[in-house]
C-alpha cells in the first residue's frame, strides 16, 4: 500500500504502556452488566473467545489467514516500564495513517456526516467500555464508547501464525472494525440487537454473520475509494489478492475444519470463506456502500 506522506489520525490512543486490569468478566462499568456470554468458541488467533450477542459487543474480525506479499511486518511487543509505550513506531504510524484514510473516505461517502471512531492500541489486556479487552478476543468495536480496541501484537499473528504478512492484511483489520463503527452510526447495530433479542441462538448467529459480512464489504468499499495525498489509490498490485486470500482463510468453515475437523453452519458468526470473499470483493468492485446490504 502506498500512503506516502499521508496525514496521521489524531483519534488514536496508545495504551500499550498502561494496559492491564481485570480479566474478562471483571469490572468495566455499567456496560458490563449488559454483556451476555453465550458460548466459548475456537477463534482465529489464539484459542477461545466469549462470543456475545447483542448491541454492546458485536464481535469483530476473527483473525486473517494466509496472504502473500511483503510489506510492513511489526516486531513483537517487548516489556517496558509502566507507562512507556511498547508499540513499534512504524506500526503506530501505519495504523494512524490507515485510520486517517478511513476518516477521509467515509466522510466523503457519507456526505460529511461521518463522526470518527477512536482506535485504542493496548497490550495483553485493557478495560473497554464493553468490559475487559484481552488479546485472545482479537480486535473489536465497542458500541458503548464507540471505540476500536486492538492488541497490536495481533498483527504478528497475521504474519507468523497465519502466514499473512503485508500491510494490506493489517489495513483490512482496521477497515473492518471501522466498518462496524459505520454500522453503529447508521443504526445497523441497533437493528441487529433488536433482531437478536427475540431470536434463537442459531438465528442470532445468522444476524451476526450479516453484521460481519457487511463490515467486510465496507472494508472493500474503503479500499476502493482510499487515495493518498497525490490522488492515487493506496492499493498496489497484489494487495487485493492478498485480501482475498486472507478472507478465505478466516471463514468460519475453514477455521472450524482446522480447529475441530467438523463444520457446524448454525454456529457460524462471521460467515464462510466464500461469503467473506464475496463480501470483500463486492465492496471493492463497486466502491459504493449501498451494495453492502445488511
Amino acid at each position: 500500500m502506498r500512503f506516502g506522506d499521508e496525514q496521521e489520525s489524531s483519534n488514536f490512543e496508545d495504551a500499550t504502556g498502561r494496559s492491564g486490569g481485570a480479566g474478562f468478566g471483571g469490572g468495566g462499568g455499567n456496560a458490563l452488566g449488559c454483556l451476555i456470554p453465550l458460548v466459548a468458541s475456537r477463534f482465529g488467533i489464539g484459542g477461545v473467545i466469549v462470543l456475545v450477542l447483542g448491541y454492546f459487543l458485536l464481535s469483530s474480525l476473527g483473525g486473517l489467514g494466509s496472504g502473500g506479499g511483503g510489506g510492513l511486518v511489526p516486531s513483537s511487543q517487548q516489556s517496558a516500564p509502566a507507562g512507556q509505550s511498547t508499540l513499534d513506531p512504524n506500526t503506530a504510524r501505519f495504523v494512524r495513517q490507515v485510520l486517517n484514510s478511513t476518516e477521509e473516505t467515509w466522510n466523503k461517502l457519507l456526505g460529511g456526516r461521518y463522526k470518527p471512531t477512536t482506535l485504542v492500541a493496548y497490550s495483553r489486556s485493557y478495560q473497554s467500555g464493553c468490559g475487559a479487552a484481552q488479546s485472545a478476543m482479537g480486535p473489536f468495536y465497542c458500541p458503548t464508547d464507540t471505540k476500536i480496541y486492538l492488541d497490536t501484537d495481533f498483527f504478528n499473528e497475521l504474519s507468523q501464525r497465519f502466514q499473512a504478512p503485508g500491510d494490506f492484511a493489517m489495513a483490512y483489520v482496521i477497515a473492518h472494525e471501522v466498518g462496524h463503527h459505520v454500522q453503529d452510526l447508521e443504526g445497523t447495530l441497533e437493528q441487529a440487537h433488536n433482531l437478536q433479542a427475540r431470536a434463537s441462538e442459531a438465528e442470532g448467529n445468522a444476524v451476526q454473520v450479516k453484521v460481519e459480512l457487511q463490515a467486510d464489504c465496507y472494508a472493500g468499499v474503503w479500499a476502493a475509494n482510499a487515495k493518498n495525498p497525490q490522488g492515487q489509490s493506496v492499493m498496489e498490485p497484489g494487495d487485493f489478492e492478498e485480501g482475498m486470500r486472507a478472507a478465505e482463510a478466516i471463514g468460519d468453515d475453514t477455521l472450524q475444519k482446522q480447529g475441530q475437523g467438523v463444520v457446524v453452519p448454525d454456529s457460524f458468526t462471521h460467515g464462510s470463506s466464500a461469503q467473506r470473499m464475496e463480501a470483500l470483493q463486492r465492496g471493492f468492485k463497486s466502491g459504493d456502500p449501498s451494495v453492502c446490504r445488511f
